[in-house]
Parts: C-alpha cells; structure tokens; sequence
C-alpha cells in the first residue's frame, strides 16, 4: 500500500513538472494577449474633433463607443456605410469627447460628447444609435453608456448593436421579451446570462421593430444596409453596398450565414494568444482621407488573429481625417525598430504616401482594387498561417473561400513551445529526484561511525 502511494505521489509530481512551466509562461502569454487589444494611450493629447455641418433635412445616425473603447469593425464598419449611403447625418458619441482605443491600439476621438448631441439635437433623440461591442461589458464603467441608451430607447430612437452589442443592450434591459442575435462564439453565454431574451443563431441579423441585432462583427455591414432600405430605400442600400465592396447584400431580408461553432482547428488561437512570444509588431500608417473600412480591416483582421501587434503612426504625428470625417491620432511616427510598416487605403497606394522613409519597406495593402479585408486576410496567412486566418475570418464572420490564403498550415513551431516546456520541467524534476537520491544515498562516514567505539 505505501508502495502504491508513492508511485502515484511520484506521478503527481512529474505531472506538476511537466505543466508547471507551459501552464506559468502560457498564461503570462495569454493575459498580455488580450490587454494589448486595448492598450489606452498614456501621452495626455486630447485632439479635436473635426467640425461637420448637420442637415436637419436628414435623420441622424450615431455610433456609440464607451470610455474603455469599442472593437473597431462593429464601430468603422456600420459607420462608413450609414455616411457613404447620404442618407443620414453620422456621428460617433461618447461619453465624453477624449481618444478612446478600439480594438488594436487605434485611437478615435469621438465628435461628440452625449452633452453635445444634446445640444445638437435640443428637442429629439438621433433616428439611429449603433451599439458595438464594449471591452467592459458588464463593468460599471459601462453604466454611462447602458443609462444613456435607455435614455434614447425611450425617446424614440431605433437601436442597432453590432456582435456582442447586444450583451450591452441586454444588460440595459431593452432586449427582455425579445428575439436577437449576437456573436457565435458569445450567444451561449448570453442564452445563461440573460434567459429572457429569445436568441437567435444562424442568421446575420434580426429585426425586431425599433431593434435591430447583428451577429459577429462584419455582420455590422449587413444590418447598416438594412436600416439604409429602412429609411431610404432599397436601391440606396444597393448603391451604398457597391460603394463599399460589400458582395453579400441580400435585398429585404438576412442573408444566408453558416452557423459557427468551435472546431478542433480553432485551438490555433490557443498556442497563439499563450505561446506566440514572438509576435510579429506592426507599424500602421494612418493616411489623411482613408476610408473607414480599410482601417478596420488593417487593425481587425490582425488584432482578432490574437497573433499580431499593432501600432498606429502617421505622417508627422498629427491627427488624421478619414474619407468621412472621423478624426483619428497616431501614437507617433513610423520607427526603425518594428518589423514591417503597413500602408493601408487605395489613395496611400496611389500617392506611395510612406516611400520617404528610408530603410523601410512599406507594405501597400490596398494597391489593388476589392473588399479592404480580403488583401488583409491574405497578407496575415503569408505571414503567420493558415489555420490562424481561418480562425480570424470565422471570428470576423466573413467567408474568405474566394481567397488564396498562401502561407503556413499551421503554426508548428509556436505548437511545439507548450511540449519543449513541459520536457524541460521533467528534465529539471528528473535532475532533483536523481540529486536528492544521491545525498539521500549517503550514510554516516565509516570514520564517525568508529569514532564512538573507540572509548
């Protein structure tokens, strides 16, 4: 019996080797990770908003971001095309009017605080609010938003959210007795979390009236196309998704969508968030005039592999304007010291905005013409993996089978780091069994043992 309890005492402690080291640095790994998504700049630049003349001709359409940030397609994406259909008055709101970080270190400075629109709009609520997800959702840095959004609800306002937009509609209570969708990866944990709520799964959005839910992330474009039918009409909604390169447009109704679920391929997000120490680090040119959607796709697409980091810089470190309006700061100008310089936009391609950089070869994402995300879906398999950017477009929501993803299988050497790990945390044990055997090994010396009889 005691022979049997030390073998399995001796099991468990090479078990605890083994793990130790691959569980330790992992989680490391794996918490930085994530809080680089949303890393807030620590400068203390609070730049201006650009000024936009308002038409009270049009309804208004704004998109909501929290204090902590937004992930940026749920924001960019809606936006760009409520303000490239001209049908609407478009602003992004916040709290109050500072640099908030979406997703992957992209700083936007809201154009208006609620105080603003209040004084923008004195006797009546915005026609449209989207809500994106929030990184804090559930937190009480989230109630100025959540108070805020009862507020329109029950002025009149029609709200949309935008993936796990509608967990922050949900913790307001404007989603009780209703149907709504959200993220495939977050639905079930909202199904557990908010039971009164009917959830939907398999569609790219639902309409419910005076609320409007999208499933994840790109899914934001095809409910921005369904408010525009709303209240333009359907061949505005059809021109504004030609404008900007969206191919899925389904006239009056959602379109198809596969309904995710976790596959044996997506661990690749695992070993990359835990083990991927060595992530490739991006500069990324932010350009004056660069479309939205070709912002989101550069600081999206690399920030949800969970295996690239990015840095916004600009021309001289100012401020930029984007193709409608939206005033976002660089942290800087582009460095020597980072891997690659990425050029994203068609009009950066064109005018080789950062050829002046000696010693840097810039990368021109958008030098050829087509959707923003696909020449970004395509550069993250060349340059990490397949399995990786497969995990990214299903995290996106977006079909990437027209695409030729060249580049990696799969992320081999980063999957071996866990194993190595866990060989050397038994070598180490192994090494302090055999030296503590050793010294366990040796008796009394023969000369102490004799030196009490010698009396």
């Amino acid at each position: 019996m005691r022979s049997l309890l030390r073998v399995t005492l001796t099991a468990l402690a090479f078990t605890v080797a083994a793990l130790a080291l691959p569980v330790t640095l992992g989680a490391v790994t794996l918490n930085a990770s994530f809080e680089d998504r949303y890393t807030p700049r620590n400068d203390g630049i609070v730049p201006r908003p650009a000024h936009r003349p308002h038409d009270p001709a049009k309804p208004t359409a704004v998109v909501v971001v929290g204090n902590e940030g937004a992930v940026v397609s749920d924001a960019l994406a809606p936006y760009e095309v409520l303000a490239a259909s001209g049908a609407f008055n478009v602003y992004t709101v916040a709290p109050e009017v500072r640099p908030v970080t979406l997703t992957g270190g992209l700083d936007l400075v809201p154009d208006l605080g609620f105080a603003d629109l209040d004084r923008l709009l004195p006797s009546a609520a915005p026609d449209v609010v989207v809500v994106p997800a929030l990184p804090d959702l559930g937190e009480p840095t989230t109630r100025p938003v959540t108070e805020w959004l009862n507020r329109q609800s029950a002025r009149g306002s029609l709200l949309m959210s935008v993936c796990n937009g509608s967990g922050v509609l949900a913790t307001a209570g404007l989603l009780d007795g209703r149907k709504a969708t959200s993220h495939w990866i977050r639905i079930d944990g909202f199904d557990d979390e908010f039971p009164a709520v009917d959830w939907i799964r398999g569609t790219r959005y639902v309409d419910d009236g005076n609320i409007l839910t999208t499933a994840g992330i790109l899914s934001g474009i095809d409910g921005a196309l369904r408010l525009t039918e709303r209240f333009a009409g359907t061949e505005t909604a059809r021109k504004t998704a030609e404008a900007v390169g969206w191919a899925h447009y389904s006239p009056g109704s959602s379109p198809p969508m596969e309904l995710n679920s976790f596959e044996a391929a997506d661990t690749v997000v695992g070993f990359n968030t835990a083990f991927r120490w060595d992530k490739p680090r991006l500069e990324v040119l932010l350009t004056t005039g660069i479309r939205e959607l070709e912002l989101a796709a550069v600081f999206d697409t690399y920030g949800q592999s969970l295996a690239v980091e990015t840095r916004a810089v600009g021309l001289d470190g100012t401020p930029i304007r984007s193709r409608h309006g939206l005033t976002f700061a660089p942290r800087g100008t582009p460095s020597p010291g980072l891997d690659r310089l990425i050029v994203p936009g068609t009009d950066a391609a064109a005018s080789h905005a950062a050829d002046r950089y000696s010693g840097r070869s810039p990368v021109y994402l958008h030098a050829e013409p087509g959707f923003p995300f696909d020449a970004v879906l395509e550069d993250l398999a060349r340059t990490t993996d397949a399995a990786t950017t497969r995990w990214t477009s299903r995290t996106l929501e977006y079909r990437p089978a027209h695409l030729a993803l060249d580049g990696e299988a799969w992320p081999w050497t980063v999957t071996l780091r866990p194993f190595g790990l866990a060989v050397l945390g038994l070598l180490v044990a192994f090494g302090i069994r055999a030296v503590s055997r050793r010294f366990a090994g040796r008796g009394p010396s023969p000369l102490r043992r004799g030196s009490g009889d010698s009396h």
